[in-house]
């Protein structure tokens, strides 16, 4: 699998690097995704510019990436879709499931965004 880690601060941006997120693909993708939760990544931030086609096991590996990081207090956010992976996730009705952004900087921007809601309900669950 291609792919490029860019680790920061706050959050991970993970670039697959591959055309197609299929069979092929997402077993590299959900391992690389409990990988990096286990090394104490609690955001990521999923690129998926270069994806042009994605099937019903690519589709399973964006799940288990937003089930992964959602669970355990972080963000998973898909950037970058294409066309065809959109119309996928909006026939799947993922979209309403799954965080989507046009860009990488909206990306960042959500992930920062997402911690400090959490920041204020658990200083409002705390009273």
């Amino acid at each position: 699998m291609k792919f490029s880690v860019d680790k920061q601060e706050k959050y991970t941006l993970l670039t697959l690097g591959e055309e197609k997120l299929d069979s092929t693909i997402s077993p590299e993708l959900k391992s690389e995704f409990v990988n990096l939760q286990t090394t104490g990544v609690s955001s990521v931030i999923l690129n998926l510019s270069a994806t042009k086609y994605a099937d019903s096991s690519g589709l399973s590996a964006l799940l288990v990436g937003n089930r992964t990081f959602s669970e355990n207090g972080g963000s998973f956010v898909l950037a970058g879709i294409t066309p065809f992976v959109e119309k996928l996730l909006t026939i799947s009705q993922l979209t309403g499931v799954l965080s989507i952004v046009p860009t990488n900087e909206e990306a960042v921007d959500l992930v920062f965004m997402q911690e400090l809601e959490r920041g204020f309900e658990a200083e409002g669950g705390a009273e």
